[in-house]
């Protein structure tokens, strides 16, 4: 499985932007796609994660600002981001993961929010 991911770029404090992912290769139905991100001093963590049902969980700092959503056909992962803080600055990943899969990463894409 190959990730591509999109979006990101820089925005000033209380902007929006949106991040996008596909994947590809050999994509299997039941799976998890969501968003990890690494910001200055911090080891990577979870954003947010949707199951291929629809699911969504959102981690505690990004709950009312930031969307998850999943594309029909199951392979893409959107994340709608708003409401941005200086402190949701860092590396973007995008990450799948099949039922009983290894996990797999995309390339990371930068998100900078200007104080």
């Amino acid at each position: 499985v190959q990730l591509q991911a999109s979006g990101g770029g820089l925005v000033q404090t209380g902007g929006s932007l949106r991040l996008s992912c596909a994947a590809s290769g050999s994509i299997f139905i039941n799976n998890d796609m969501g968003w990890y991100r690494q910001t200055p001093g911090k080891e990577r963590e979870l954003v947010a994660l949707s199951g291929s049902g629809g699911s969504a969980d959102y981690a505690y700092f990004v709950k009312g600002r930031f969307i998850i959503s999943r594309g029909d056909a199951g392979n893409t992962v959107n994340l709608n981001m708003s409401g941005l803080k200086p402190e949701d600055t860092g590396v973007y990943y995008c990450y799948y993961q099949a039922d009983g899969g290894r996990p797999t990463w995309g390339q990371g894409t930068q998100v900078t929010v200007s104080s």
